[in-house]
């Protein structure tokens, strides 16, 4: 990695010794009615092109800097910068520490690799800046933690990017569930649906990394490896190093879930899964269950199925069975098939039907829209880091259960394995040298 000795110093001092001088004046700033939050974007490509296209639709940001690792997708930016009659002449950066040694920023947009969110968030917040991070939070449930600590440390604002909590349909479901109108519920479901069989995401060999790339530092914190086209671009989320789909896909619902029914953590979790029938570079499972038990009586189970593509559900993205009725929901409808009584018990149906319909609305702006009006005001985002961190441990719990073949058994106040206690290690890795979660 170049420049090893500029980079170290920062982790260790350059990040901390700006929050102490840049926290207390940025936090405090008030905002006058007309003045622009000047952004920067690490990450830009595919869900980091989505978030700046939404970013552009409000007219208080200034886009100062952009920031990828593959120089690929910057003339797309710049287009999309173009095309609304903006200036494209900014700055530009392979290593996102650039925008944070800048003063002129306020808040950092991040759609990096999963294996990245924890670092750049933590070293954001101490160089005194405002913080987007795309789901799911972190790898690990350490990060998790550590995140959560120093944004309260840096009273910083953070949105996660569970841009379902800025719907305006299930702030309505989450009013209904919480009233008991479909009473208790007692199960909730979800998946991840696509028939990838027989080649999945291929089978290249390694090789040289294309010389748009800086390869060291998309690995960043992770054991380093060779190239291989089957990581970048996109398609690390099939590689448990840098992520995984029951959390690319699991964290967005396990986060509705628990929001509509009011949730915390777990007890016990367990899942089976494997490679079953795709034949590709993955090394994560292509079917999957996992399953998680509450203490108040309710169970969610999640379902990979990328051997198989045909619905699982009734319809909707998420399922809320309760004793009076069942719910299917997705961002633009809902409805509530009602239960009847079943042996033993009244026939009658439990409740009327519901059902409501919204027109299409652009969540990526309305929950950009939500953190911006947040740097601004100082008040707690739609998405808050501590929802992020909970919601994303459901999905790491469950890899860990699947990793290490157990049933865990979980302390979701302390943040321990009960049981398996060996299983405890995996909380956390070893970064590699020079990083570390400082």
């Amino acid at each position: 990695m170049a420049d090893n000795k500029t980079r170290r110093d920062f982790i260790k001092t350059g990040a901390v010794t700006a929050a102490g001088m840049i926290t207390a004046s940025s936090a405090s700033k008030v905002w006058g009615a007309n003045e622009r939050i000047r952004l920067g974007f690490v990450g830009v490509a595919n869900r980091g092109g989505q978030l700046f296209r939404a970013a552009l639709k409000s007219e208080d940001i200034e886009v100062v800097a952009l920031c990828d690792v593959d120089d690929l997708p910057i003339p797309k930016r710049k287009k999309d910068l173009e095309d609304k009659g903006l200036s494209s002449d900014v700055e530009v950066y392979k290593d996102y520490r650039k925008i944070l040694d800048r003063n002129d920023i306020d808040a950092v947009v991040f759609a990096t690799p999963d294996h990245w969110h924890a670092l750049q968030t933590i070293h954001t917040c101490q160089s005194g800046k405002d913080v987007y991070i795309e789901k799911p939070l972190s790898m690990t449930i350490r990060e998790g933690r550590r995140m959560i600590e120093v944004a309260e440390e840096t009273n910083r604002v953070v949105q996660v990017g569970t841009h379902r909590r800025s719907s305006t349909l299930y702030p309505r479901i989450r009013e209904l569930v919480q009233g008991g109108t479909i009473g208790k519920v007692v199960y909730a479901r979800c998946y991840r649906l696509s028939n990838m069989t027989p080649n999945g995401i291929g089978n290249a060999p390694d090789s040289d990394p294309p010389p748009t790339l800086d390869w060291d530092m998309w690995l960043g914190p992770r054991e380093y490896r060779a190239h291989n086209e089957t990581i970048h671009p996109y398609k690390f989320r099939w590689w448990k190093d840098y992520s995984s789909q029951i959390g690319n896909w699991g964290v967005h619902y396990f986060d509705l879930i628990r929001w509509m029914t009011g949730e915390v953590y777990p007890s016990s979790i367990s899942a089976h899964g494997g490679r079953f029938a795709v034949s590709d570079n993955r090394t994560i499972p292509d079917t999957l269950e996992a399953t998680f038990q509450f203490d108040s009586g309710m169970i969610i189970t999640f379902g990979q199925y990328e051997a198989a593509g045909n619905a699982a559900m009734r319809e909707g993205e998420i399922e809320l069975r309760g004793t009076e009725g069942t719910l299917y929901a997705n961002s633009r409808s809902f409805r509530v098939y009602p239960e009847k009584g079943g042996q033993f018990q009244d026939s009658s149906p439990k409740m009327e039907a519901i059902e409501e319909k919204i027109e299409r609305e652009d969540m990526d702006y309305l929950h950009v829209r939500n953190f911006l009006d947040c740097v601004k005001s100082r008040e707690t985002p739609n998405a808050p880091l501590v929802e992020g961190h909970r919601s994303t441990s459901l999905s790491l719990l469950a890899n860990i259960a699947l990793e290490t073949r157990s049933r865990i058994e979980w302390d979701g106040e302390k943040e321990e394995i009960l049981s398996p206690s060996s299983a405890n290690e995996k909380l956390h890795y070893r970064y590699r040298e020079p990083w570390k979660l400082v």
